[in-house]
């Protein structure tokens, strides 16, 4: 049997598409209707970065051969260890006997450049994946099953994933910020007294340097060669890596999704020294990936300058909430953002190797390795009910 073969379920079949399939789907441009990565965006992270990731769909159509859904998953050979430390030196003394301890062919539900989101009938949709994904995994040899960065709103419908023996944990969480506030001075005035000064001390700073502009654009083509090498300076720092963005995902976003995404850029002297990409829907500002010039970027504290301008240019256009990227919380701590959780639900593909591995899963869990995490308000909020 194919492991592309259509998967029976109690309630329809699922059948298993190609991202050329999806061209003659009249379901696939309504499956994420309403989100701000709509479908539009898993088309360009399968066209863009394909190379990393296996791209699959999975049209789940009920008895009568109505779709009910079309949900993405991709495949990824994946170091389980990435991003924690504590773990790296004892990992890495295995590996040199064991090359692949601890690094796993993945099946991953949802979106392999941001949080998940189920498609079409979320209730209907949940309950066919907890059938399809195991027959679907076993078939395709991947090891896990994982429902990568869902946001808790959705744990009361996935939470019953855990009759097939899947585990919630807490996935590394976005930040948020809402945006009841006149202008960037107000926002600032409601800050604790340090980082009060501290902030004023930053832009004394910054203030004295060569001025620096900022344009905001939909597409990004025209200056993609002079930006993208300082995302790439950013993604190598960070201590945990997942999706690497290409040239022609940035372009393909802003030729794509003009009406949603937008690219701020920093100058000094004309010369690009910053440059942010964010999605602008439904009031919400998702600040997705930051861009810094690092032979400039301390001195001229450049994360702090970039901030300030997104805010001040979302409180002029109206907008009504800051939703950041995971990780740097130590800032977004001081700055008054609030936790926006995000959860993984994770089994083995084989049902006994799943028993042995659900107690260890709680070492591998992202969040326990940050200790900023529990400073915050909510920080109670992503384990919810799962303790």
């Amino acid at each position: 049997m194919s492991n592309l073969d259509p998967i029976p379920f109690a309630n329809g079949t699922a059948r298993i598409l190609s991202r050329s399939d999806l061209v003659h789907s009249e379901a696939w441009p309504r499956a994420f209707a309403g989100k701000t990565k709509d479908h539009r965006f898993y088309e360009i992270v399968a066209d863009t970065l394909g190379s990393s990731f296996e791209h699959h769909y999975l049209s789940l159509e009920d008895r009568d051969g109505n779709v009910r859904g079309i949900q993405p998953v991709f495949f990824v050979q994946q170091n389980l260890v990435e991003g924690i430390p504590a773990l790296r030196a004892a990992v890495e003394m295995v590996r040199k006997r064991f090359p692949r301890f601890l690094t796993m062919r993945l099946l991953m539900v949802g979106n392999a450049a941001g949080e998940g989101h189920l498609a079409g009938d979320a209730a209907w949709v949940a309950r066919a994946l907890r059938e399809v994904l195991p027959i679907f995994a076993a078939r395709s040899k991947a090891s896990l099953i994982v429902f990568k960065d869902f946001p808790a709103t959705y744990r009361e419908t996935l939470d019953e994933l855990a009759w097939a023996d899947f585990i919630r944990v807490p996935s590394m969480p976005m930040t948020e910020l809402p945006l009841d506030y006149r202008d960037f001075d107000h926002y600032v005035s409601t800050l604790g007294a340090s980082t009060r000064k501290d902030l004023r001390r930053k832009f004394r700073r910054i203030a004295e340097a060569d001025p620096i502009d900022v344009d905001v654009v939909t597409d990004l083509t025209p200056f993609v060669d002079e930006v993208y090498p300082f995302y790439l300076q950013v993604h190598e720092r960070s201590p945990m890596k997942f999706e690497r963005l290409t040239k022609e995902y940035l372009c393909e976003l802003g030729r794509r999704m003009p009406d949603r995404v937008r690219f701020f850029i920093w100058r000094q002297q004309g010369k690009a020294i910053a440059f942010s990409v964010a999605l602008v829907h439904e009031g919400t500002i998702y600040d997705d990936y930051l861009g810094l010039d690092y032979r400039v970027a301390l001195d001229l504290h450049l994360y702090f300058h970039t901030l300030r301008d997104i805010l001040s240019w979302s409180l002029a256009q109206g907008l009504k909430r800051y939703r950041s990227s995971p990780l740097n919380y130590q800032p977004k701590l001081h700055l008054g953002c609030t936790l926006y959780p995000l959860d993984l639900y994770v089994r083995h593909a084989n049902p006994i190797l799943n028993k042995v591995f659900r107690p260890f899963l709680k070492l591998l869990e992202p969040t326990r390795h940050d200790p900023v995490l529990q400073r915050f308000p909510n920080a109670r909020e992503l384990h919810g009910d799962s303790r």
